[in-house]
Order: C-alpha cells, then structure tokens, then sequence
C-alpha cells in the first residue's frame, strides 16, 4: 500500500510539474508578504496563519514550524475532502509555505507611520501568492480543510465557514497586536480576497448576454456577422401573455460589451438585456482558436 501510494506521488509529480512550480512560487510569494509586511509592522492574518503570527508575537516561535506542525493532522483528515491531486497539491503548497516563511523570517523591515501601506502590500503579496496556489488546484491548507470538513459532516457553507474561523483569528489576535492593527489586518485580508479573485479569473473577464427580443433571429444574424460571436437560441415563453419567444444567450469578452449593447440598441430598441459576470469559459474561441 505504502509502495503504490509513493508510485501514485511520484506520477502525479511527473504528469503536473509545471502546476507544482506554479504553486512553489506561489507559496514563496505568500510567504514573502507575512515576513516582508505582515510580522515587521504588526499585523496579523486569518486563518491558521494568523493563529502562527499570534504565536509568533507571544512567545517567538517560527511561523514555519509553527505552520507545519499545525497542518500535520489535516494531512490525515484530507483524503476525505479532497481527491488524491489536490491533497497532493495541498501537501505541497503547506510544505513549501513553511519552508519560505522560515527562508525569509528576517528579511522584512517595519515601515514607519504608514500600517495602512503595510496593510495594502501584505493583501497584495498574500493575494497573488495564494491566487497562484488556488489558481492550479490546490490550497493553503488550514482553514480551507476545516471549512470542507464542516461543509462535508455539518452541511456549513464553505465561503462562511472560513469567513467565521478568519475572524474568530483576526478578534483574538486584537488582544495581541492592538485593535488599530487588528483593523489593519482586516483591510488586509479584504485586499488579499480581491486579489485572489483577479489573479484566479484573469485580466480578461468575460460576460453572458441573455437578450429577450422579438426580432431574435435578425439580431442573432448581426451578432454573428459582425462580431463573429457563436449564438445560441433558446425557446421561451411570456409568463404574462403566453407567447412563444425566442432568446439569445451569447459569451463575450468584457471589451465587445459596448458593440453588443450597440447592435441590439439598433435592431430592437426594447430588447430586454440581462448580463452576468462569468468566471471561466471552456470552449472554441475562448480555450482554443476557432476553425
């Protein structure tokens, strides 16, 4: 058993390389925004590394260890949760974390008067590091396993559950590094969650279009060959008059919107136009060129 699960890590080593410099990288940069901004000015984090600052502040004890040692029982309890890639990934990311939190324990230096600038960098660099790890499949650990763990046993939401534990961490670390800090570390970790967000979904944003026109076909025509955007007709129903309608649903970049609002504008000026944000497309013209 022990052989078969080294030759399964090992594969999946070999298979994913490129994922796993991703998440190395990702990690050092993580590491870099606690040591560089975090620990030199004070402030605190959410989760399981804000409970190894706090410990940090106390009694002086290595954030790395103090990191790795805190992981060690969810690399156990992980299985459950995560399929075999992404524990492997979580195992690696921990690992790594640690490593580079102990690598650069001193590098950082306090930035006088300004914990807000402090702040805002710490959001950034724990932001992008944490992005990247995410980004490729795996997680930071920590709270992550706990809050999947609740969602699995205790049917928690995973986003409120981490939310809670985070400011459960960011409340007690109040008591350590001062409640003007503790705010500061808040503003920090809101940083950090955006920048999650842009580093995950990228720079270009997509939107879907849902139109409800009466001169569908004709619209879907001039969409098509003016934008050279694929469209799908979709069959609806008034829910107040009963009529049979037709409606568009298309995927564009956030840079068409304008051209599309345009075109709908002059072909059916009382089209009723929904669009959403959307997090990943899949698909010709998007993933891979168009034939």
């Amino acid at each position: 058993m022990e052989e078969e699960a080294r030759s399964l890590f090992h594969q999946l080593i070999k298979n994913h390389y490129k994922n796993i410099l991703v998440i190395i990288f990702g990690s050092f940069i993580f590491a870099l925004g606690v040591n560089y901004f975090a620990i030199p000015n004070e402030l605190s984090e959410g989760g399981f590394t804000g409970i190894t600052l706090i410990l940090f502040y106390l009694f002086g004890f290595s954030p790395g260890w103090v990191n790795l040692i805190l992981n060690l029982p969810l690399f156990f309890v992980g299985y459950k949760v995560f399929g075999t890639r992404t524990l492997v990934y979580t195992i690696i990311g921990i690992t790594f974390i640690s490593i580079f939190l102990g690598i650069t324990e001193t590098w950082g230096e306090p930035i006088p008067g300004d914990p807000l600038l402090a702040a805002l960098y710490t959001g950034v660099l724990v932001g992008v590091g944490l992005g990247m790890i995410f980004r490729v499949g795996g997680t930071s650990g920590g709270s992550a396993i706990i809050a999947r763990l609740g969602n699995k046993y205790l049917e928690w939401s995973i986003g409120r559950a981490m939310l809670l534990f985070d400011l459960l961490v960011v409340g007690g670390s109040a008591f350590i590094i001062g409640r003007e800090n503790a705010m500061y570390t808040l503003v920090s970790i809101f940083i950090g969650a955006r920048v999650i967000d842009f580093v995950i979904e990228g720079l270009d944003a997509r939107k879907a279009v849902t139109i409800i026109s009466g001169s569908a076909v004709s619209l879907s025509d001039q969409i098509t060959n003016d934008m050279h955007r694929g469209v799908t007709l979709l069959k609806g129903r008034g829910g107040y008059t009963g009529t049979d309608k037709e409606v568009i649903y298309i995927i564009i970049n956030r840079q068409e919107l304008p051209r599309m609002k345009q075109l709908v504008n002059e072909i059916d000026p009382y089209a009723f136009v929904v669009v959403h944000d959307v997090r990943d497309v899949l698909g010709e013209g998007f993933t891979f060129e168009k034939t």
